[in-house]
């Protein structure tokens, strides 16, 4: 004897229900994670790119204007002057947007999830962890200060010389304020370099038990040398290393 199937269908229509819709992948948690994990080593490969540049100032004026022209005539002659340097402050810009919106949508989720605060504040996580929300802030403002400083020239102390970025970098760090507002800036840049590694290895599937070890240290190693380095062209100016 045959046994007889039972099949749930749709009121009014005699149809099998749908199958529940997946949430689309910005929409999901994990989405916005990796979002965050692929723009943040976007950015960090900026970043090492970046130091690197920036060292060229301790070889003297003469080549360290020389980089700041071959910025400019990158992809030469299949680009034209300029397009490769914007190009990559396009991608740039979209991966510190992506980054910024998904941070702050996972900030908001997570408070929405957990409304009630907890009876016993207890710590959770490092300083790092802390401070990575205020360490955000405090790098996007600096972003839109460097940029007026030694890009477009508004907040630069002085005359800015376009095309002389050697002297440009002496004339602001020649100021106290200059000092502070970058050194702050980079400390906060290597806090967030430092647990945002880690973080984007975990929600990429790269870190695991045994691996831990190995990658806690090379964060660790990434947001040292990028902070000396950064920090060591404004202390070089202000000791009269670079002058």
């Amino acid at each position: 004897m045959a046994l007889a199937t039972k099949t749930t269908t749709d009121r009014g229509t005699g149809r099998p229900p749908s199958p529940p819709r997946s949430r689309p992948f910005w929409g999901s948690t994990i989405g916005k994670k990796t979002v965050m994990a692929v723009s943040g080593l976007l950015m960090l490969g900026y970043l090492v790119a970046h130091v690197m540049g920036n060292l060229k100032v301790f070889f003297g004026p003469e080549e360290f204007n020389a980089y700041g022209h071959w910025l400019r005539t990158m992809g030469a002659p299949v680009l034209h002057h300029s397009w490769a340097l914007w190009l990559v402050r396009i991608v740039l810009l979209a991966a510190v947007v992506a980054h910024a919106v998904s941070a702050y949508q996972l900030s908001r989720r997570d408070i929405r999830a957990r409304p009630t605060a907890y009876a016993h504040r207890r710590k959770r996580s490092s300083y790092a962890t802390r401070t990575m929300r205020w360490g955000g802030v405090v790098v996007a403002l600096f972003i839109v200060w460097h940029i007026l400083d030694l890009t477009t020239g508004t907040a630069h102390p002085g005359g800015f010389q376009e095309g002389h970025p050697y002297q440009n970098v002496v004339d602001t760090f020649s100021t106290w304020y200059g000092n502070v507002i970058y050194i702050v800036a980079m400390l906060a840049v290597g806090l967030h370099v430092r647990h945002g590694f880690w973080s984007a290895a975990q929600t990429l599937g790269v870190g695991n038990a045994r691996r831990e070890r190995l990658l806690k240290t090379l964060a660790d190693g990434l947001a040292l040398v990028l902070t000396v380095g950064f920090v060591s062209v404004p202390v070089a100016v202000m000791t009269g290393v670079v002058s």
